[in-house]
C-alpha cells in the first residue's frame, strides 16, 4: 500500500518546489547508491570512479546510512545551506541533540554499531563521522556541481511549464509517475519500506526537492518543521520521468578525451547526442550535434557499422539509439 498525503486547498497554496538539490540529502542517496549495484547504465561508472578515492573509514558512514532502510541524520537533511556551513554546524551541535536523535534512530532498527552510543558522549566521534561525510560529498557530488546545476535548471524549467500549463495537480502527477501519483485531493506515494500510512499535511504545504541521485524511490521527512518535504527525481522530458540514464552518467563522469582520441571530437559528439536522445532522427542529430545533415548523416553510418548505434526507419526517417556497446563506451572512466 503507499503512503498518502491527504491535502487541503492551503496545502495546495503553500506546495512549492525547492530551488536545488540539498546537500546533506545528495549525500545521504549517494552513499545507498555505493552499496548498490542498481541502475548500471546511470550509475556505474561514477562508483568505479568515487569508490577508488573514498577512504575505507567510509564504512562507518554504511552502518549509519544503509542502501533501504532509515539514516542517521543529526541534522534537518533538506537544509538549503551551504554544505561548508551545514557540516560545521554538526560539528558543534550539542550532545543532548546528538544523543536525542541518535537513539530515535537506533529505536528504528534491530541492531546498532557499537560505536554509535559514543556519537552523544565523545566530540572526537561525532568529528570523525562528520569528516567522513564532507569527504563523500567532496569526492561523489562536489566535483558535479556545474553539470548538475545546469541538469537542475532545465528541470525548474520544466516544473514551471506543468504548473502554467496544467496548475500544482499535474506538477504533483509529473513528479515520479512511477513512484507518486496524484488523485486529488491526496498524493500517493510508492516507499521502498512499503511503509502504508495517512498523512494530513494540515494546511503547511509540502516542498518538493529534486534529486539527481534519487532516481526512483523518493525519501520523505513528514515531521519536519515549518513544512514536511519528499524528493523527486530530476526531469529530463515533458512526461515527467527520470533523466536519460546516459544523460545523468555523463553529469556524474568527467568527459572522456580518451574517447575523443579514439573516435574523433566531432564523432564522440554524435554518440553521445544519440545516446542523451535516443529516437532522434537525422535532422535533429545535426542540430543537437551542431553539424550538417550529411554529416550527421555519415557519422550515425559509421557508428551503426561499428555496432555503437542503432537505426530504424518509419517511412522515410532514420531514427538513431544507442546500443549496449555504446552506453559502455560513453560510460567508460579515463583511462580505462
Amino acid at each position: 500500500m503507499p503512503l498518502r498525503f491527504h491535502f487541503t486547498a492551503e496545502d495546495l497554496a503553500r506546495t512549492r518546489v525547492a530551488e536545488a538539490p540539498r546537500p546533506l540529502l545528495e549525500v545521504d542517496i549517494a552513499l545507498r547508491l555505493l552499496q548498490e549495484r542498481t541502475y548500471p547504465v546511470r550509475f556505474d561508472a561514477w562508483r568505479r570512479q568515487v569508490l577508488r578515492h573514498l577512504s575505507p573509514q567510509v564504512r562507518m558512514l554504511f552502518e549509519v546510512t544503509p542502501s533501504v532502510g532509515v539514516s542517521l541524520n543529526l541534522l534537518d537533511a533538506a537544509a538549503a545551506r551551504e554544505p561548508r556551513e551545514l557540516f560545521d554546524e554538526m560539528r558543534s551541535l550539542p550532545r543532548g541533540h546528538v544523543r536525542k536523535e541518535t537513539e530515535a534512530w537506533a529505536a528504528q532498527r534491530r541492531t546498532v554499531p557499537a560505536w554509535t552510543r559514543g556519537l552523544g558522549e565523545d566530540a572526537a566521534v561525532l568529528g570523525r563521522l562528520v569528516d567522513l561525510m564532507e569527504h563523500v560529498h567532496r569526492e561523489a557530488v562536489e566535483p558535479h556541481r556545474e553539470r548538475l546545476d545546469a541538469l537542475v535548471a532545465a528541470d525548474q524549467a520544466m516544473r514551471m511549464r506543468h504548473v502554467i500549463r496544467g496548475g500544482p495537480g499535474t506538477l504533483l502527477n509529473s513528479l515520479n509517475p512511477r513512484r507518486m501519483h496524484w488523485e486529488p485531493p491526496v498524493l500517493a506515494v510508492t516507499m521502498a519500506s512499503g511503509r502504508d500510512a495517512d498523512i494530513h499535511l494540515g494546511g503547511r504545504g509540502l516542498l518538493l526537492v529534486p534529486s539527481v541521485f534519487g532516481v526512483e524511490f523518493p525519501l520523505l521527512d513528514d515531521t519536519a518543521e515549518p513544512q514536511p518535504w519528499i524528493t523527486y527525481p530530476v526531469g529530463g522530458a515533458e512526461t515527467g520521468a527520470a533523466l536519460p540514464a546516459v544523460q545523468t552518467a555523463s553529469a556524474l563522469t568527467a568527459p572522456s578525451s580518451a574517447l575523443s582520441a579514439l573516435l574523433g571530437a566531432t564523432r564522440a559528439t554524435v554518440l553521445r547526442s544519440i545516446a542523451e536522445r535516443p529516437g532522434c532522427t537525422t535532422t535533429e542529430l545535426a542540430r543537437y550535434a551542431r553539424i550538417s545533415p550529411a554529416s550527421a548523416s555519415e557519422h550515425a553510418t559509421v557508428l551503426r557499422t561499428a555496432g555503437l548505434t542503432t537505426t530504424i526507419r518509419h517511412r522515410n526517417t532514420a531514427l538513431h539509439s544507442v546500443t549496449p556497446a555504446g552506453v559502455t563506451l560513453l560510460n567508460a572512466p579515463a583511462g580505462r
